[in-house]
């Protein structure tokens, strides 16, 4: 945890004393000491799939930095694997982009593809201030901001920002920005409002499988 004279902000914090914390080679977070429990009572095979040497699972993804602080990148379950076998954590990416007032929601897709592709919503409630500050007719429709050279241009360069962060087998090649939000509504988001990923690409397939038919954009 983070303390008032230890802190970094957005990430974990240090383990507390009697604790420990690794990285996988994977990137998975382990843990160890006198907060982990020991093991599943009476389920020896539950404790064999959960724990590895002693270390505990987290199933988060994660690493530890030079000061010894655990920064949570994403969830192991939600790495994407690529056709060429490269790791991706959508988290990384996804994070960036939606931090822009122009975004909603982000999903990063490309497991077993050729390359990685995203969807991408926009924020309904700021899209008519955008829209004016960048000479553009304020009751333009989500439909037409989606098609838009001008919005189209904008989520580019914030995904070439998110690039950056990442390796080139890592990085975002295409898009396609959807106009509807994601929302709890719409059965895309959990209550908690994080995005259901199966939900999304089952309702989305034909954008995706679009996606990765047309030539990148």
């Amino acid at each position: 945890m983070n303390t008032p004279s230890r802190i970094k902000i957005g990430s974990v914090g240090k383990p507390l004393p009697g604790n420990a914390v690794r990285i996988a080679e994977d990137g998975e977070i382990l843990a160890k000491g006198v907060c982990v429990m020991r093991g599943y009572y009476k389920r020896e095979d539950l404790s064999a799939e959960t724990f590895t040497d002693g270390w505990f699972r987290t199933g988060d993804i994660g690493r530890l930095d030079e000061d010894g602080f655990v920064w949570i990148t994403g969830r192991k379950k939600e790495i994407i694997v690529t056709a060429g076998g490269k790791n991706v954590i959508p988290a990384l990416l996804e994070d960036q982009i939606r931090a822009d007032a122009l975004v909603s929601q982000v999903l990063v897709v490309g497991d077993n593809r050729p390359f990685i592709g995203a969807l991408v919503t926009l924020d309904q409630e700021a899209l008519p201030g955008w829209l004016q500050r960048h000479g553009l007719p304020a009751d333009t429709t989500l439909d037409q901001a989606a098609a838009n050279p001008v919005v189209k241009a904008a989520v580019q360069d914030l995904i070439t920002a998110a690039n950056a962060s990442v390796s080139q087998a890592e990085a975002i090649k295409s898009f396609r920005i959807v106009p509807a939000d994601f929302t709890e509504a719409s059965g895309h988001l959990t209550p908690s409002m994080k995005v259901k990923r199966a939900q999304v690409m089952k309702d989305f397939e034909t954008v995706i499988e679009e996606m990765y038919a047309a030539p990148r954009s």
